[in-house]
Order: structure tokens, then C-alpha cells, then sequence
């Protein structure tokens, strides 16, 4: 799809993520008109002090379950980005919560869509629905071994998508998330987070910490080319279909905390805790699909992701450290 003169909502367009595919929906500059509609539970004003430069970029605060907000939101829409959602462990503690806005929010929006005619839906679903994994890299045909709130809301919700289509003939694309980090990322992930823990201590002076010996490997994707992605998606000609958005390079928590230590400049020792729950330890995505057919490649490497991490976070807590945290 041409994004030309287009109309685009964002939901959850405040967040991490969200706030990304926004600027870069502006650098698209023959598109009309980029709404944000968020809660603001989780996403920040801050996140949008850029686009919101822009005339073209609007703001709707407004939360998924406010249906008739929603729909007069979504109508007059081309496009739609659904990110808002509770997040792994906001799910894990409040699965009744998790339920209403994640599922039942995304059937409003889902619904929305159907009314007002919207061209497309780009659905941030999640690695999660996969599980750990059977078998590495974790192409889109992996079996669904979720085991947890979060997960399962992103089941249900995929397969609403797929019922929508049916129904309705609403065309949509879900985007499989591996492990997100980047500048603007908030504390509250169940992996991704640990970066910002580690920043926090080497900003203290101590060294990085470690949860069981180390070896859990995961897919660290950098949010800008997450947020490509969905543009890719977006502008693609796919229909009623899933895909990974991962860089199908394994890292180790180890290598992670021995990078984020060769990033910094520092040298300090790791500790080694004994591991706690953990949800999984082990997931990697297959690229190929999204390849083939989204023209989607993740273009940093784990390294230069980490020194725009370290570049963003020691902008961001000049001139003092402060102990305040800042999705998925």
C-alpha cells in the first residue's frame, strides 16, 4: 500500500514502540496525517516531543475499552498500528485485566476497522505465542507452546485476526516481536529490561548482573528496524499472515552483559545469582519469511544497538543519575 495522503492511527503510538513507527510514519512525508491514541499508562509524552513538532501528528488520549473514543478515532482511517497492550508481567499478576484490554481491546479495535472501513492493520503480536522453543531459529510454523497470560492474549488475538479476515475480509498483517530494546525503552519487560538494569548498576559503579549461569540466549532486535518492520507491513501487499521480526542472531545473557561491558568502557565483574521464574530461555526467529515477503531485514547488529542504547540512556540522565524508570 502507497502511504501517500494516507491517514494512519497508532494505538499505543506513546510506548517504545509505538513512538518509533511514528517518526518514521513522518518521514514519510507524503503522508496526511498520523494519530496517536494512548492511555499514557506506559507511553510518555516525552516519547513524541519530536513529532509533535509536526503538524501532521495528533494526539487522542483514550484507552482501548472506551469504544465509542475508538471508533471516532479510527474512522476516516487508512491504516492502523494496534500496539497498545498490558505487557508479560502486568498479565502475569492481573490476567483479568489482561483479558479485557488485550483481548477484548483488541476486538474493539478489530471492530473498529471492520466499521470505518480501514485499508489495512499491521498487529504487533509477540515471539511469546511460540513458547521456548522446540527447535531454533523458530520459524512462523513453530508450535504455539505459549504457557503464559501474556502469550495467550496474543494467541487469542492472532486468531481474531484471522476470523475478522474471514468475516469480514479485513486485511491485516501480525508482526511476531523477538526481543525489543532500544532508546526509550521502559523498565516492566520480562527480558528485555534486564539492559536497563545493567545500566543502572554500571552507572553506580557495579557490575552487571546475571540470573542461573548465563546461558539463556534470546533474539535482540533493535526498535528502529522493529518499527520498520511494521512499515514494511504496512506498505506491503501481504494479507492474513504472520512474521518473525528478529535478527536470527543467538546471544547469551552472558554475551549480553559482556558486550553492554565492552560498550560502556568498563571493566567490572559479573555476578552470577541464582535464577528465579524465568518464562523462557531459549528463542530465536527465523528471518526468511518476513525477507522474502515483507522486504523486512533487521539492519544493526547487537553491538551498534547497544551503543545507541548507551548513547540515548546517558542523554537521557544528564546531568544527574536519578533512580526513575523510564515496551514489546
Amino acid at each position: 500500500m502507497d502511504l501517500k495522503g494516507k491517514r494512519v492511527v497508532v494505538t499505543g503510538g506513546a510506548g517504545f514502540i509505538g513512538s518509533h513507527i511514528v517518526d518514521q510514519l513522518l518521514a514519510e512525508e507524503e503522508v496526511a496525517e498520523v494519530v496517536v491514541f494512548d492511555n499514557f499508562c506506559r507511553g510518555k509524552r516525552d516519547n513524541l516531543a519530536g513529532a509533535l513538532k509536526d503538524p501532521r501528528c495528533k494526539v487522542v488520549e483514550g484507552d482501548l475499552l472506551y469504544q465509542d473514543l475508538l471508533e471516532r478515532t479510527i474512522q476516516g482511517a487508512d491504516v492502523v498500528f494496534h500496539l497498545a497492550a498490558l505487557w508479560l508481567l502486568h498479565c502475569y499478576e492481573y490476567p483479568r485485566s489482561a483479558f479485557k484490554v488485550n483481548i477484548e481491546g483488541t476486538f474493539n479495535v478489530l471492530d473498529a476497522c471492520v466499521r470505518h472501513g480501514v485499508k489495512k492493520l499491521v498487529y504487533s503480536s509477540s515471539a511469546s505465542v511460540y513458547g521456548n522453543a522446540v527447535s531454533l531459529p523458530m520459524n512462523e510454523d513453530h508450535p504455539l507452546n505459549n504457557r503464559n497470560f501474556y502469550g495467550a492474549t496474543k494467541v487469542a488475538s492472532e486468531q481474531m485476526c484471522r476470523a475478522f479476515n474471514d468475516r469480514y475480509g479485513l486485511d491485516y498483517v501480525g508482526l511476531r516481536y523477538m526481543n525489543v530494546y532500544g532508546a526509550r525503552q521502559a523498565y516492566g519487560g520480562a527480558y528485555t529490561e534486564v539492559i536497563m538494569k545493567m545500566l543502572e548498576r554500571l552507572d553506580q559503579g557495579l557490575g552487571p548482573v546475571v540470573y542461573g549461569d548465563g546461558s539463556q540466549t534470546y533474539d535482540f532486535v533493535y526498535v528502529t528496524d522493529v518499527a520498520r518492520a511494521n512499515l514494511c507491513a504496512a506498505k506491503s501487499d501481504v494479507s492474513d499472515d504472520f512474521f518473525n521480526v528478529g535478527t536470527g542472531v543467538p546471544t547469551s545473557i552472558k554475551q549480553l552483559a559482556e558486550m553492554l561491558l565492552k560498550v560502556k568502557g568498563v571493566d567490572l565483574p559479573i555476578t552470577y545469582n541464582p535464577q528465579g521464574r524465568t518464562f523462557v530461555t531459549r528463542r530465536v526467529g527465523g528471518t526468511e519469511k518476513a525477507r522474502r515477503l515483507l522486504g523486512f531485514e533487521a539492519k544493526l547488529d547487537l553491538e551498534a544497538g547497544l551503543r545507541g542504547v548507551v548513547q540515548w540512556w546517558d542523554a537521557a540522565r544528564r546531568p544527574a543519575v536519578s533512580s526513575g524508570s523510564g515496551h514489546a
